[in-house]
């Protein structure tokens, strides 16, 4: 006749600092509006709006120094910067001729 043998099972030990330490817990942090994060069709649309010639760059300075959105606010800012950039370099490009000749090239075509 076959003897039951006992089964043993494995015990995990925790050491005295882990038993002492309460479980980790799930922090939940409420945003302000003014640090909402702006969505991914969020930026296309700023960036949709923003590239229009006049009206979108009177748009992007008004968000640039009024949105009260911080994150709506820093994205304007680096639209701006772009801008300004953009501006600088058509400056540079018809100061040294570059434009002219360009428009020359295309007339004669």
């Amino acid at each position: 006749m076959p003897t039951k043998t006992a089964k043993t099972t494995k015990k995990t030990t925790r050491t005295a600092a882990a038993k002492a330490a309460p479980a980790p817990r799930a922090i939940e942090v409420a945003i302000p509006d003014s640090y909402a994060p702006i969505s991914m069709w969020g930026y296309f649309a700023y960036t949709f709006l923003f590239a229009i010639p006049v009206i979108g760059w009177i748009f992007c300075i008004c968000f640039a120094f009024m949105a009260s959105n911080h994150n709506l606010r820093n994205f304007a800012r680096s639209q701006f910067c772009w801008l300004i950039i953009y501006v600088f370099v058509l400056c540079l490009l018809a100061g040294l001729g570059v434009l002219q000749s360009l428009f020359q090239s295309l007339i004669n075509l």
